[in-house]
């Protein structure tokens, strides 16, 4: 005889991630409130913390933090929080009262379960029930599985899932690691799954586990999240996996207080926080990559896919699964900097435009709309004319220089007959593609402290610098408008910056802009052909 289907929403435990717990007070017990509403048999409001509590957020201290927030308990839902094995002071946790939680989840790393069941006996022992999440199962030999089983037998907990913390489950990984642990594990303790959508597999996954499970003894408690918010990639959607059984599971889940929860509160939070597949996240849940590592090379250096794969591949095994931002900082710069011998190239660019005014034509829109003002500088002054990380066919230039491999690319795909006769200078973290590209050390023209640091025309105006070039004049340097279509000549060109927070990105380059001018005070003269965001006194 099969046991039941369960449901376990944790929105404010795994969406916390997201949104640093900030969910507000209305929110919270809106949350709470709607899952009862919905039927749904579990309901995690957060996680424990070694920390004073805050109004508003889903890190509570104690269980009695998390009262406030219960309207009014339904006998028939679970409430839980979770804890990791090793960040909370289990000591400071009083006897279970009733009025709040019911249970906690205990959360281990691989190797760590005898630990982490250590701390849910102290937990027990207080009252509380138990249910333990065994992070990363997929690192799990069978020889540990069937460890972890053991143990849990013995200590007899609610439950135990199995967790794909980073995304790299395959049907055939579940089936398996189900396979083992089904098969040993005491009929009367629940069988969870955690999945994550970095493949965009966490729904298939979990409709495929509930299916795997259908003749076993255990219950079964699938985790989901509204909207499926979670870290990185996020999760397994609440509303996709209540209408799955609704439909296919005779399910008794009210589908409509799950959309409410949606359309009052988690509408708001997806205004002002991002999570979901993306190719970066994809690339943790191939390399079975810790999504810390992802967020610190989107959030520092706007990596690009192929170069996070790189980096991502120059980690042993066990590297991917930690974070150690040290280490992830000099595989970029080792990735990014690739030495090259530029001496030629610089000597080459050098004796080309020494001794003549330079035009840079940026890619901003102004390019296009000031046309005129543009050619007749041209005309006037004759200068050596350099496209910058994007090409216009209405200039002729005498060279373009890419900064970002994406940009690159999609050069040689629209613009390939131009790109054929234009001299060429790449930085060093772009491949070589052909022979005559003139190819300049990355690390030598970059100066790092701001998160956009390889802005390229302020990249330009450095390698002008380094080659003593005095006169430069920008066209096109214009500023980001709200909407990206409206900031280039070119609407289609690849966008470097996937976060759309265009006034800060504004901010930012005009203060490197700022600190550029005052380093080559006296050396170069720069001018401004079309308006400039960054040539206006700042108010």
């Amino acid at each position: 005889m099969s046991g039941k289907v369960k449901v376990l929403d944790c929105t404010l435990r795994d969406g916390a991630y997201v949104n640093n717990s900030k969910f507000g007070v209305a929110a919270i017990r809106g949350i709470i409130g709607k899952m009862q509403d919905a039927n749904v048999n579990i309901i995690e409001c957060g996680w424990l913390k070694d920390s004073q509590y805050e109004e508003g957020s889903s890190y509570y201290h104690v269980p009695k933090d998390v009262e406030p927030y219960i309207a009014s308990k339904d006998p028939s839902v679970l409430y839980t929080v979770m804890i990791d094995w090793d960040r909370y002071d289990v000591d400071s946790l009083p006897e279970c009262d009733g009025n709040s939680i019911d249970a906690i989840r205990v959360v281990f790393p691989c190797g760590k379960h005898k630990e982490g069941i250590e701390v849910g006996e102290r937990i027990r022992k207080k009252g509380y029930k138990v249910l333990f999440q065994a992070a990363n199962t997929l690192a799990y030999s069978d020889e540990e599985l069937v460890d972890l089983v053991n143990c849990i037998n013995e200590f007899k907990p609610e439950s135990v899932s199995i967790v794909d913390t980073f995304g790299a489950m395959y049907f055939e990984d579940l089936d398996h690691i189900v396979d083992v642990m089904a098969n040993k594990l005491d009929a009367d303790i629940g069988i969870g799954f955690h999945a994550h959508n970095n493949q965009q597999l966490a729904f298939a996954l979990s409709v495929h586990f509930i299916d795997i499970m259908k003749d076993k003894a255990h219950d079964v408690i699938v985790d989901s999240t509204l909207s499926g918010m979670g870290r990185g990639a996020g999760n397994t959607t609440t509303e996709l996996l209540v209408s799955y059984l609704n439909k296919k599971q005779h399910g008794n889940y009210d589908i409509n207080a799950v959309m409410d929860a949606i359309d009052i509160y988690m509408s708001g939070i997806k205004e002002r926080y991002d999570w979901g597949y993306s190719t970066p996240y994809f690339i943790a849940g191939m390399y079975q990559c810790h999504v810390n590592n992802i967020a610190y090379l989107l959030e520092n250096h706007r990596t690009s896919a192929s170069d996070m794969r790189s980096i991502i591949d120059s980690l042993s095994v066990e590297e991917r699964r930690h974070y150690d931002y040290d280490l992830l900082e000099r595989r970029y710069i080792e990735n990014q900097g690739r030495i090259v011998d530029d001496s030629e190239a610089l000597r080459i660019i050098k004796n080309d435009i020494a001794d003549r005014k330079v035009l840079l034509i940026a890619p901003g829109k102004s390019v296009d709309t000031e046309k005129d003002k543009v050619k007749a500088f041209i005309e006037k002054y004759n200068p050596v004319v350099i496209e910058v990380n994007a090409i216009n066919p209405n200039y002729e230039s005498d060279y373009v220089i890419f900064i970002n491999p994406a940009r690159y690319e999609y050069a040689m795909n629209y613009h390939p007959d131009y790109l054929s006769k234009t001299k060429k200078i790449l930085l060093s973290n772009i491949k070589s593609r052909s022979e005559g590209e003139l190819l300049v050390n990355f690390n030598t023209v970059v100066k790092r402290g701001w998160q956009h640091f390889d802005n390229a025309v302020i990249i330009t105006l450095r390698l002008m610098n380094k080659l003593g070039i005095s006169n430069v004049a920008i066209a096109g340097f214009d500023g980001f408008k709200t909407k990206y279509n409206e900031s280039y000549a070119d609407a289609d060109l690849p966008t470097l910056n996937p976060d759309n927070k265009w006034d800060e990105l504004n901010e930012e380059i005009r203060e490197m802009y700022s600190d550029l001018v005052e380093s080559v005070k006296g050396k170069m003269n720069i001018e401004f052909v079309t308006e400039s965001y960054f040539n206006k006194v700042k108010e």
